[in-house]
């Protein structure tokens, strides 16, 4: 056995020892679950995708305008130039949002990572908040500045730590509009005013916001009539198809052109996936219906658990509702116990989230059946009962 296999396997022994390890995904616990719905007469509820409006299973023909056409791009953007269909997209999505320009990435991570290793020169400071998503984080570690973690939308906190770094060069406040796994977020308003008043800028991920709050599903900075230095926005959430785009001026695309790593160094975006996520962008602007439908069952579902005394973050009232159950093991048992019901919903463990509070983490979606709140939020009470 190879010193890397060794390495491999002893590592994977301690996160199995610590409830951590995942195993790969074969698709096999949504057929489990879909055969459970089956077997019980009912319909198979996906309660994991971030796919809240349902747009990722549309159906793209000519009948939608979209035509075949290359599926790849060939080299980067830098080499090999652009097709018009990147141009469209990323100037739709500026508009969308409300910013002058934006420029497409290969995925939310690497917007986050390219975006913040760009701005965050030696000299500069960052402020994140302590729950913003890993790609943040991550892009924290490859920039070059400080990083000052700052509690969880503690704006009193944040607004000391900008105190005491005045005149010491950028400083750059991150944070995610929509949290990932607790579906809460911050007072952007205060947020930007916070900034504007002691010289910061104000970076946004809108990753799980666009497509769901604001007018057209613009996101909760335009919600809020908050514009911020740099917004990021995902494409395979609520739109449905993949990649991101960082928004913003014309001076920061242009600069993100050229210092991005991330994006100077990938492939470019597959202009046939281009011209799918332009009719997605379009159909999400007028879903205002299923928007609508998303957050009155969110809203309901957290009714229902509440209700039952189940301990549910009331949140922004957006489609995430974490359900918090804390230990490891008992999260795993529980997401099984909804499987056998014909639910699929994933045990959100460390360290995507901090030590202690592993949960359930529900996604509300457009497509669930109409019975979908009540039998969700009774599979998720019986499971707690039976996991104890």
């Amino acid at each position: 056995m190879s010193a890397l296999d060794r390495f491999a396997e002893r590592r994977l022994r301690d996160l199995a020892e610590a409830g951590l390890l995942r195993r790969s995904d074969d698709g096999s616990r949504r057929r489990a679950a879909e055969q459970a719905a089956a077997r019980l007469g009912t319909r198979f509820v996906d309660a994991s995708s971030n796919d809240y409006l349902g747009l990722a299973g549309q159906d793209v023909s000519r009948e939608t305008r979209v035509q075949v056409g290359a599926p790849g791009a060939g080299a980067s953007r830098l080499i090999h130039g652009t097709r018009s269909s990147l141009v469209d997209l990323e100037a739709q999505l500026a508009a969308w949002v409300g910013a002058p320009s934006a420029l497409l990435f290969t995925s939310g991570y690497a917007a986050n990572v390219g975006l913040l290793s760009a701005v965050g020169i030696a000299g500069s400071t960052i402020f994140s908040d302590r729950l913003n998503h890993a790609s943040i984080v991550d892009g924290c570690r490859l920039a070059r500045a400080d990083v000052e973690v700052v509690p969880h939308l503690d704006l009193a906190a944040l607004e000391a730590a900008l105190e005491r770094s005045r005149g010491k060069g950028e400083r750059w406040v991150i944070t995610e509009s929509c949290f990932s796994m607790d579906g809460d977020g911050p007072d952007l308003m205060a947020l930007r005013g916070l900034c504007d008043r002691l010289g910061a800028s104000l970076l946004v991920d809108e990753a799980h916001a666009l497509g769901v709050f604001g007018e057209k599903g613009a996101g909760r900075c335009v919600a809020a009539g908050v514009v911020p230095d740099a917004l990021v926005g995902t494409l395979g959430k609520a739109v449905g198809t993949q990649g991101a785009f960082v928004a913003g001026s014309a001076a920061l695309r242009e600069l993100l052109w050229n210092q991005a790593r991330s994006f100077v160094f990938s492939t470019a975006t597959s202009p046939l996936l281009a011209s799918v996520t332009l009719l997605h962008v379009e159909r999400l602007k007028a879903a205002d219906d299923g928007r609508g439908l998303v957050a009155a069952r969110a809203r309901s579902l957290r009714e229902h658990l509440i209700r039952r005394g189940v301990e549910v973050p009331q949140g922004l009232g957006g489609p995430i509702v974490p359900v918090l159950v804390g230990g490891n093991d008992e999260a795993i048992r529980v997401a099984r116990e909804l499987e056998s019901k014909g639910i699929l919903a994933q045990a959100i463990r460390p360290p995507t989230v901090p030590v202690g509070s592993a949960r359930i983490r529900l996604t509300v979606s457009a497509n669930w059946p109409d019975d979908g709140v009540e039998r969700v939020a009774g599979a998720v009470v019986d499971a707690l009962m039976r996991v104890g």
